[in-house]
Formats: C-alpha cells, sequence, structure tokens
C-alpha cells in the first residue's frame, strides 16, 4: 500500500486530460499535477535546454512532494528529455508520453500518417522509428494551436475552436493521410472537434488509454505495492511554477478540476 501522489508534468495544460482519465479509472489514488507555467511552450526550445529545464524541476518537485510515479504528460518533454530523467533519478518510476503512431500506422489503409505536433517532437518523430518502415509519415508542427489552447481555450466559442483545427485538417486531407495523430497533449482538449471535421477523412489517434493503462501496470507490478488504499476521498492538488496572483486562471482552473492550488516555490 502507497498513499503518496503521482506526478504529472506539463509545461501547462495540456496533460490534464491524462490525469483525469487516470482518476476516473483509479478512484483512490492521489494525483498532482504541476504545469511548468514558467517554462511554457516546450516545443520551440531545443533539447539540451529541455533536459535542463527538466531536471531541475523533477529534483525540486521530488523534492517536495515525493510522488511514487511520475508521469510525463507531454510529447515535447518526453522526446527530449525521458532518457536522462530515468538515468538521474532511477529511484522514480517514470512514464513517457509518445505520439500514437504505432496503433495509427497499423490502422493505415494506405501507409500515409499525418502526425500534428509541437516542432520539437514533429523534428523527432522520424529519428524515433515510431512506426514501421512501410509507412510515410507527414508530420506538421502547430505552435500557434498549442498556444491557442493553453492561452485562449477558457474563452473561445465552437466557432473559434473550428477555424483553427480546419486549416490542419485540409493540409492533411492535401496530404493524403488516412490517420491523424494528436502529438501534442493540448491539442487533446480539440479532440471532440478534431473527431467530427475528420470523421469523413480520417481518423484520429491519441494516446490517452495507452498511458493509462501504464501507469496501472507500474502500480500494479510489484504485487501491487504501490496501489493506494484509503477510506477517504484523496486530495488532488495542481502546482504551478512561475509568478501567479490571485484569482489567477490556473487557480480557476484547479478549482474547476476540485484540486488544490498552490506555486511550487510556496511548499
Amino acid at each position: 500500500m502507497n498513499n503518496r501522489q503521482i506526478l504529472f508534468i506539463d509545461s501547462g495544460m495540456g496533460g490534464i486530460p491524462y490525469c483525469t482519465a487516470f482518476l476516473k479509472e483509479n478512484q483512490k489514488e492521489a494525483v498532482c499535477y504541476l504545469a511548468d507555467n514558467k517554462n511554457f511552450p516546450y516545443g520551440p526550445r531545443e533539447k539540451e535546454e529541455l533536459i535542463s529545464i527538466l531536471n531541475t524541476l523533477v529534483e525540486k518537485a521530488a523534492k517536495k512532494i515525493e510522488p511514487k510515479i511520475i508521469v510525463l504528460a507531454c510529447n515535447t518533454a518526453t522526446i527530449a528529455a525521458l532518457f536522462s530523467l530515468r538515468r538521474n533519478f532511477p529511484q522514480i518510476p517514470f512514464v513517457g508520453t509518445v505520439p500514437a503512431v504505432k496503433p495509427a500506422a497499423k490502422a493505415s489503409k494506405n501507409g500515409k500518417v499525418g502526425v500534428l505536433g509541437t516542432q520539437r517532437t514533429i523534428e523527432e518523430i522520424s529519428r524515433l522509428n515510431l512506426a514501421n518502415e512501410a509507412c510515410e509519415i507527414f508530420g506538421i508542427a502547430a505552435p500557434d494551436l498549442a498556444e491557442f489552447v493553453e492561452l485562449r481555450l477558457d474563452d473561445a466559442d465552437e466557432k473559434e475552436k473550428i477555424k483553427i483545427i480546419r486549416k490542419y485538417i485540409d493540409l492533411f486531407r492535401e496530404a493524403n493521410v488516412d490517420t491523424l495523430v494528436l502529438g501534442c497533449t493540448h491539442f487533446l482538449f480539440l479532440l471532440e472537434e478534431f473527431q467530427r471535421e475528420a470523421k469523413p477523412f480520417f481518423k484520429i489517434f491519441d494516446s490517452v488509454a495507452g498511458i493509462v493503462k501504464r501507469i496501472e501496470y507500474l502500480l500494479n507490478e510489484k504485487n501491487a505495492a504501490l496501489r493506494a488504499e484509503r477510506e477517504d476521498r484523496p486530495v488532488h492538488r495542481l502546482l504551478l511554477t512561475g509568478e501567479e496572483t490571485s484569482g489567477s486562471l490556473w487557480e480557476k482552473r484547479a478549482k474547476n478540476l476540485s484540486f488544490d492550488f498552490s506555486m511550487l516555490d510556496e511548499l
């Protein structure tokens, strides 16, 4: 039995769908969601810079909350720094998030797979060999989409959402892909819109279910030694880096999630 929290990390709000999907199936577990607002966005940053940022962040967070598992709920962070983090923090199990290219490639009929992500993810995706050689990967970086979700989604109406994703749908249609991977966790906030707009042309893939299963596997791996067991409702927390004033957008987001809110440096 282990009632310590599971730590989810992203540069902003992108990893929240992974966190909430996990809690839906694992209601006795407590989570801590860490939004690295100070360093948002991760996508344009160089690999070595991201490795330094994430090692420093994990070291500070691990000391403050002693997580039993850390989930990098960010494709960019995973691709850049997962290997380094596992090497430098061998006592902590890590779960990485990579684009669901393999299932998309397996489902593809014409061998053309689209991937929508950050610049860093798109640049690294071919090097990682996430699909088989028979598939052609057509990647598009969409930094404006990640920023839209992070900074404007809370107040956006449906027309704005459709407008910003439709140009990407059109580009992937022109490339004749028949499967499309949402390779940035932020894009999951527009999953319904993507599915609706893409339905006549191609199927949308994401990695949420796979990541939830991986966390559950680690919890159960050693006779459920990491599983929580409690009678009361677990307390969840949202932590933020950077500077935020009272009544901030992030406090509202925490309230909507029923999470306690605090700044990482205040713990």
